[in-house]
């Protein structure tokens, strides 16, 4: 099936959740998934289903060792994949697998013009360093679909774009001397929140100098402390002219999520992806793919992750065909 917009979800995917007293627990697919119903979404893009990573696709990013660390601490269910966040439960490394596997099928649909944009939930997992876990992140997805893209489709120029409340480290320090991954990350300052990096100093290392971009915010800046720093976020990706954009837009930004300190609403998100929406149209024949990240408010998580949704949906139908110039202006009148 060819569709303008696809979206993931289902009980597979929803398994990858750390239990009911974890922060990352099982309501947040539900809570996402009620939201998307509610508002009629499902009527208006393609709904499919979630899909399992072979090992040697976990294998892009990941070491050989720290995968079948996974598999022995599944098969036990018990003790932890890092220091204390990220515990193991049976069946973890086939949850994480489910995840990676996920943003896969939504890369492939993408390259393979079965849809244009795509978005998957439980995703973004930009913690994980290629041989551990950490900050309840099991396998990058993001970093395997950066390898995939390149080993698989040739694409070499990919913008990295992450709007979580918390740096994504897993993905800058596994490329920060790869000058054609472009990082753009608007997050928490690191000196109040973990992981504790993201300086703005940080802008990569070598022949990769410039190509990174990170900006801190202040405890308790709100939307329009966001919109200001993401006009220089959406120029630095501009000019970088990315074949493919994936998108990290964690929830746990918004206003009340319990471990975090920001307090935007989710216009913040929907500003984002409108503009995404349009740089993937100039840039790269309108691939994005979005991918939920953190958030840890139910209510949170139904506002951001379907505000991204309807904004993807929102430049699909605003599209007179595909490419057009005319289509990237009338995104940038909006």
């Amino acid at each position: 099936m060819t569709a303008e917009v696809a979206v993931y979800a289902g009980e597979a995917l929803a398994r990858y959740a750390f239990g009911q007293a974890h922060p990352f627990g099982p309501y947040r697919h539900a809570a996402f998934l009620s939201e998307f119903e509610r508002r009629g979404y499902a009527r208006q893009v393609s709904l499919r289903e979630p899909a399992a990573a072979e090992r040697a696709d976990i294998e892009l990013f990941h070491t050989r060792d720290y995968v079948e660390r996974v598999m022995r601490q599944s098969a036990l269910g018990r003790g932890f994949l890092d220091w204390g966040d990220t515990p193991a439960f049976p069946g973890v490394y086939e949850a994480a697998a489910t995840g990676a596997g996920t943003t896969l099928a939504a890369l492939e649909d993408i390259m393979t013009g079965r849809c244009r944009r795509a978005f998957v939930p439980i995703a973004g997992l930009h913690h994980a360093r290629r041989g551990e876990a950490a900050g309840f992140c099991v396998f990058n997805d993001c970093g395997i679909a950066v390898e995939a893209l390149r080993r698989r489709y040739g694409i070499c120029r990919v913008a990295y774009v992450d709007i979580d409340a918390h740096h994504g480290d897993g993905v800058y320090y596994a490329y920060e001397d790869d000058p054609d991954l472009i990082f753009a990350d608007i997050h928490e300052d690191g000196r109040h929140l973990y992981p504790g990096s993201g300086g703005r100093e940080e802008r990569g290392k070598g022949a990769a100098l410039g190509t990174k971009l990170n900006v801190p915010m202040p405890a308790g800046a709100g939307d329009r402390d966001f919109m200001s720093a993401w006009e220089g976020v959406e120029a630095f990706i501009d000019a970088a002219r990315p074949e493919f954009i994936l998108f990290q837009c964690g929830a746990d930004s918004l206003d009340g999520d319990p471990i975090t300190h920001l307090a935007y609403t989710a216009a913040v998100h929907a500003h984002a992806a409108r503009r995404l929406c349009a740089l993937a149209d100039r840039h790269g024949s309108g691939r994005l793919l979005g991918l939920g990240g953190g958030g840890y408010d139910p209510g949170n998580i139904a506002q951001a992750w379907n505000a991204v949704v309807a904004q993807f949906i929102s430049a699909s139908a605003a599209r007179p065909g595909p490419g057009s110039q005319s289509s990237v202006a009338m995104e940038e009148r909006q």
